[in-house]
């Protein structure tokens, strides 16, 4: 009997030369044969009779052979063989080429299913090549992703081959199963490849579609209990009402839970593995802060990490102003950061004298090393790696980690995305926070709205004009480039007009940034590059061209870079889409500023796919599971995974030593 784990060549059929051709298709061992699931199928059960079927259509006609095979040698390297078949509709003939083993198999009367394009006229039909089943053969046939050497037939057989072998392990634990309604592997096996009806098939789908997402959730949460190690880093008093009475305003009631959230989790001999989730202008800022001042009053560092030099020097000017009169040294490093400056502020975090740095990926450095380091803050955590942040971690013994995201995510996909970090929300706006005017409108009002953003310049605002594209394509699309030149010599020749998008170096970004956020540019051309690490106060003014290509949750993110001033603020979303659906789709941004409606109503148009982008990265490969069409089932799985964890987290109970073996397969290179 073959197990899972064994080599792939020595499954009966394959042998060297065919395991070589295998393993260019990541099919390895026994296991993963198994797990090479289909593409597509062929139901031969759709049949039609000759004369049904329309010519150029590729069909399954159910025949007699009615004239015997006849050989006819054309040239060297050449054979046909013919014949004729018939059903209740006519007769048609069938050319074979080169295929001699084929032919001999075929007898006059013996009925037979035949695949492929029909020919001829409406006289005489014809078939060349088609494929040849015998009557009772499966009648859906599996079609697989192949390399040159191997075809769907032979992968089938080897399939086949294994299943008859090979000893199969279920690693969901029985009561998941039961509790689910689902059926056991190796019939989920048998009919994902060879499916006995389309019942059967969508059976073995939903099994192995709920496997996939149940191990994908299962395994994040047995590694998130793993690292669940212990921490030096114990806070022993709470100074959160110290801090909030230094504030010159009041936090949310939302805030204020979520420090208590995060102060709890500190508290703890198990280090804080918490995301921040709130909307744009929600206040996670001021939580950071409150984090960071109760580490530092404890006797610890504190560090933050930003995405681009621009924030990290609007979070140090923040954080400054938030400890202004606590005896807090707070420093900032970026690349920018000089020399002789850099070397003073890192002997002041080694020896202990800075209690709080803040910067980009200057901070995790080998140069950097702290003297006592217990809270560390990611923020935008998404436009980090997971390598940057353990590399971050690790300049502590086990420190608190706090990342944050201003990208709202419903509940259940935040399971699968921060499926290692426990989840705090911030559901509210603080007070002040001005509510900005929202407008779509088509292509043929653009002038109005030009007009419109002129007013808000004049006014000595600034403003921002978002393009889909960097460059000019074949597309109708407007691209930034082109965008730019044509505003800077018609409509806005007489304003100071600057270009960012992500094919522009990291300093030449932050330059345009800079020049911004100090008021010497008027209106900024961008693409989505903006979205993250510009904090203008005085920008009350978006135009979003082409806003029908970008999804709700990305406009809701662009939006939120105006309004954070005094002055009322406009977004205006220009679509050249005059369909009533999109029209609809963008009337959902005008109506409401609440991030996380926005974030379901997003979710249900586009599915799941764009909040989980690149963050799918480097976890175990779906062969079967897709997050876009399977949200069902995922929410299916995330309740199960979540029950199972709390039950077990380890995974140490006998039942569930499968799904743990499993587990630490699929996430062995992670």
């Amino acid at each position: 009997m073959l197990s899972e784990i064994t080599d792939i060549q020595y499954l009966k059929g394959v042998g060297e030369k065919r395991a070589r051709l295998l393993k260019k298709l990541g099919i390895a061992s026994v296991g993963a044969l198994l797990s090479y699931y289909p593409r597509s199928y062929r139901y031969l059960t759709d049949i039609k009779e000759i004369y049904e079927g329309s010519l150029d259509e590729t069909v399954c006609v159910k025949c007699r052979i009615i004239t015997p095979v006849t050989e006819h040698y054309i040239r060297k390297n050449m054979t046909i063989y013919k014949f004729r078949v018939a059903d209740n509709s006519g007769n048609m003939q069938v050319t074979l080429f080169n295929t001699k083993y084929t032919a001999q198999k075929l007898h006059v009367g013996s009925v037979y299913l035949f695949y492929g394009k029909l020919d001829g006229n409406d006289f005489l039909r014809e078939m060349s090549s088609p494929e040849i089943y015998e009557e009772n053969n499966n009648t859906i046939l599996p079609i697989y992703n192949l390399t040159a050497g191997i075809t769907s037939k032979h992968l089938a057989t080897l399939v086949k081959n294994a299943l008859n072998l090979c000893a199969i392990t279920d690693p969901l634990p029985e009561e998941i199963v039961k509790q689910n309604s689902l059926t056991d592997k190796r019939t989920a096996l048998q009919n994902i490849h060879f499916p006995k009806s389309r019942e059967a098939l969508e059976v073995a789908k939903k099994r192995l579609i709920f496997e996939e997402l149940f191990i994908l959730q299962s395994g994040m949460r047995y590694f998130k209990a793993l690292r669940r190690g212990n921490t030096a880093v114990k806070l022993k008093n709470d100074y959160t009402k110290e801090f909030l009475t230094s504030l010159p305003f009041n936090l949310t009631t939302s805030q204020v839970n979520v420090i208590n959230e995060c102060i709890t989790d500190m508290q703890k001999s198990v280090p804080m593995n918490r995301l921040v989730q709130g909307d744009v202008g929600s206040g996670k800022t001021a939580v950071a802060a409150a984090l960071a001042y109760n580490a530092i009053k404890n006797g610890y560092q504190a560090v933050l990490m930003a995405p681009t030099v621009i924030l990290a020097e609007q979070h140090y000017a923040t954080f400054c102003n938030f400890f202004q009169d606590n005896g807090i040294n707070t420093a900032l490093i970026t690349s920018s950061t000089k020399a002789a400056a850099k070397r003073k502020i890192l002997e002041g975090v080694k020896n202990g004298e800075i209690d709080m740095l803040i910067g980009t990926h200057a901070v995790i450095s080998e140069n950097v090393e702290f003297d006592n380091l217990g809270l560390v803050i990611t923020d935008e955590q998404h436009r980090f790696g997971v390598e940057q942040r353990s590399a971050l971690s690790k300049k502590g013994q086990s420190p608190h980690t706090l990342v944050m995201s201003a990208t709202p995510i419903p509940r259940t996909l935040a399971m699968v995305v921060y499926g290692e970090l426990d989840v705090s929300v911030i559901t509210e706006y603080p007070k002040g926070r001005q509510k900005i005017d929202s407008y779509s409108v088509s292509k043929d009002l653009r002038r109005r709205v030009y007009t419109f953003v002129k007013k808000h310049l004049d006014e000595g605002r600034q403003g921002y004009v978002i393009c889909p594209l960097v460059e000019e394509n074949d597309t109708e699309r407007l691209s930034a480039e082109v965008w730019y030149e044509k505003l800077q010599k018609t409509f806005f020749k007489d304003y100071k007009l600057g270009l960012l998008h992500g094919k522009m170096k990291d300093s030449e970004k932050e330059k345009v940034m800079r020049e911004f956020s100090l008021g010497n540019i008027d209106l900024l051309i961008s693409t989505t590059v903006v979205e993250v690490g510009i904090d203008v106060p005085n920008a009350t003014v978006m135009v979003i061209e082409d806003a029908d290509c970008f999804g709700l949750s990305q406009l809701h993110q662009l939006r939120g870079r105006i309004g954070r001033g005094e002055h009322k603020s406009t977004c205006i979303m220009v679509s050249r889409n005059e369909k009533t659906a999109e029209k609809d789709r963008l009337k959902i941004i005008s109506a409401t500023s609440d991030g996380f409606r926005i974030a379901e109503e997003d979710l249900k148009l586009r599915g799941p796919g764009d909040f989980i982008g690149k963050r799918q990265h480097g976890l175990p490969e779906l062969k079967i599971a897709d997050i876009n069409n399977d949200y069902n089932i995922l929410k299916l799985t995330a309740l199960a995974a979540e029950t199972l964890s709390k039950q077990d987290e380890r995974l140490e109970k006998e039942q569930n030593k499968p799904l743990k073996n499993e587990i630490l397969r699929l996430f062995a290179n992670i």
